[in-house]
């Protein structure tokens, strides 16, 4: 594409939609396409699924994956990177029980800003996606009131196996649950560059704020009932419908659509079929959960909700998405809280919303970063044709 290249027309039609479709930059690291999900760099993610959430890390800021040496290196470069401050605990020891996980860990980055900063903007984004391990485990212990016998923090595990280590759960088969955790980071690392959150923390970036305030603030976005908290709301209507009968469950999804609430778990902006990472996440679940009570809800909803979908016109696509199974899967192993579920949403897109902030700052325009983000608004009663006289 030329730069003199028309790439999309703005007409008054597009104001307050808030920017949607709108083209507005280039993302390196990942796309979407309606048949085969996410990319990350050129490679869709059924294919990234089964490799370790360090690999994909790689991937992201290095837009290619690792060979053998670059991944034995890499590994022990995020090693290096892992040790969190001790005001970590300091400041989770001080917060409210009941404030929301999400804003835990929004506080969390920002302690990390405030004590691990370089200012570099690639050292200080691997050096978050070091550290959320311990950060993520020592969040689950301190809201549990688990404060005593802590595990030390063992630099030489990988990033799921330290988050496992930290939490510490009992009885509860630690194999499993890193598993569930490892491909769920994967699926979950990246997904274009104008979701909700991404934006708004390259938005952050681009005023010059260091990546820690930046990611704190995408968070902070995450949060919201209409981006990451639906996965939260997800697992929460799976429990609400109670039972894998297809026929009532078929009744239960027609009378929450007669009631005008949402059927969590289905349709995509993009997608026209089933969500790639929710066909991985089933198919995991198959694997190592086949009886799970949840999981056989969700088996049935797969089948059920669909086609009651599809008989609304308007639906265009009424397929299971990512969030669907994900929040079975955790309560398997033992996260029966769904509170929590979006701060693993968060864990995953640190490393996503990292790498795109390198990238606008550091390598785009020739190494000169994309200029702060300063949209435009109209005045009331103006209209674009008024602008461009």
């Amino acid at each position: 594409m030329t730069g003199d290249e028309t790439l999309f027309e703005v007409t008054s039609a597009h104001l307050n939609t808030g920017l949607r479709g709108l083209p507005v930059g280039t993302c390196f690291t990942s796309f979407v396409t309606p048949t085969e999900g996410v990319h990350y760099c050129g490679y869709p993610i059924a294919e990234l699924a089964e490799q370790e959430p360090e690999d994909i890390v790689y991937l992201l800021f290095n837009k290619e994956l690792p060979n053998d040496e670059q991944r034995v290196k890499f590994v022990e470069d995020l090693q290096s990177r892992g040790e969190v401050p001790e005001q970590i605990n300091e400041v989770f020891r001080s917060l409210p029980k009941d404030g929301h996980p999400m804003d835990w860990l929004s506080i969390g980055i920002h302690v990390l800003g405030m004590t691990c900063l370089t200012g570099d903007w690639k050292e200080d984004a691997l050096n978050m996606v070091a550290k959320m391990p311990r950060v993520m485990g020592l969040m689950f212990r301190y809201r549990e009131g688990r404060e005593d016998n802590i595990p030390e923090d063992n630099l030489s595990q990988t990033m799921v196996q330290r988050f496992v280590n930290t939490l510490d759960f009992e009885s509860v088969d630690k194999e499993k649950m890193g598993k569930i955790v490892a491909t769920y980071l994967v699926l979950h690392m990246d997904h274009g560059g104008g979701n909700l959150s991404t934006f708004t923390g390259k938005a952050i970036a681009s005023g010059h704020a260091n990546v820690y305030s930046s990611m704190a603030g995408a968070m902070n976005a995450l949060s919201g009932p209409l981006h990451g908290r639906a996965n939260q709301s997800c697992l929460e209507f799976v429990l609400k419908v109670g039972t894998d009968d297809p026929i009532k469950v078929e009744e239960f999804v027609r009378s929450e659509l007669e009631a005008k609430r949402p059927i969590y778990g289905f349709g995509h902006a993009v997608l026209r079929a089933e969500d790639p990472r929710a066909t991985v996440q089933f198919a995991l679940g198959e694997k190592i959960c086949p009886d799970d009570e949840n999981f056989k809800i969700i088996r049935t909803l797969r089948e059920v909700a669909p086609k009651v979908l599809a008989e609304n016109p308007k639906i265009s696509n009424p397929n299971a998405n990512v969030d669907i199974a994900s929040g079975a899967l955790l309560h398997h192993v033992g996260f029966t809280d769904p509170t929590y579920y979006t701060t693993f949403f968060g864990w995953a897109r640190v490393a996503g919303i990292g790498a795109q902030i390198f990238d606008e700052r550091v390598v785009m325009r020739d190494g000169k970063g994309v200029p702060i983000y300063r949209p435009k608004y109209i005045a009331e009663g103006q209209t674009l044709r008024h602008l461009n006289q």
